[in-house]
């Protein structure tokens, strides 16, 4: 049996989460290409590469739009020329046409206001985490937040997770990973902390249920059953 009572800290990741960020790592993404004089790829395609952090967003770009290169020492080369201006670009279109999904703010205050604590853990470099957080009105409702160079490692790598368990010192039965990816539950597990798998997000075209979380939900409100219907 599950014990959803005992949660009093959430993690929540953020692309595919709480925001879908795509469009925006899109535009990033094909205008560092452009700029380089490669084709630019399509939306679809950078929505299925997204969950590992930036480079290995733009790796699996380039891996895409220079497949003649079967030399991953090509790939790195390339790689990194284009990371500085991948990351210049992002930073240009951080919140054009990012969207919170529907119900998360609600969502959240609602959960602050029952008494937990919560944090974000993502791959996203720290140093757009914390605008687009703002931009959306979210960064007041976390008690920490880490991105993906927060510390040496990052999801699916437990390191983010134990260092809040450490850090807020509740234990693993007290603490609970909200994600759409593989990545999230992974590292849920590795931690030995309970998951919910979110339906909508990216997740390399696999079923969240897969990767079996200790629940499922296809919109963010339905996290409410869980943790504010007791």
């Amino acid at each position: 049996m599950s014990h959803w009572a005992n949660i009093k800290a959430i993690a929540f990741d953020l692309d595919g989460t709480l925001i879908d960020s795509v469009p925006d790592l899109a535009a990033a993404t094909n205008a560092t290409l452009v700029e380089f004089n490669l084709p630019p790829v399509s939306e679809d395609l950078v929505r299925s590469w997204v969950g590992n952090g930036t480079q290995i967003l733009m790796q699996r770009a380039l891996s895409f739009v220079c497949a003649q290169a079967q030399d991953s020492q090509e790939i790195q080369v390339k790689l990194e020329q284009t990371m500085p201006r991948f990351m210049h670009h992002y930073g240009e279109h951080l919140q054009q046409h990012s969207l919170l999904y529907s119900d998360v703010l609600a969502v959240l205050q609602q959960l602050k206001q029952a008494g937990y604590k919560l944090a974000v853990v993502t791959n996203k470099p720290y140093r757009f985490t914390i605008p687009l957080l703002h931009s959306f009105g979210l960064d007041g409702l976390f008690s920490d937040v880490l991105g993906g160079d927060s510390l040496a490692k990052m999801k699916p790598d437990p390191m983010p997770l134990q260092h809040l368990l450490a850090k807020w010192q509740v234990s693993s039965s007290q603490f609970l990973m909200v994600g759409d990816s593989k990545n999230d539950i992974l590292a849920a597990k590795a931690a030995n902390v309970m998951s919910i798998g979110l339906t909508y997000g990216y997740n390399y075209g696999e079923d969240i249920g897969l990767s079996e979380p200790d629940a499922v939900c296809e919109n963010f409100s339905e996290l409410r059953q869980y943790l504010l219907s007791h």
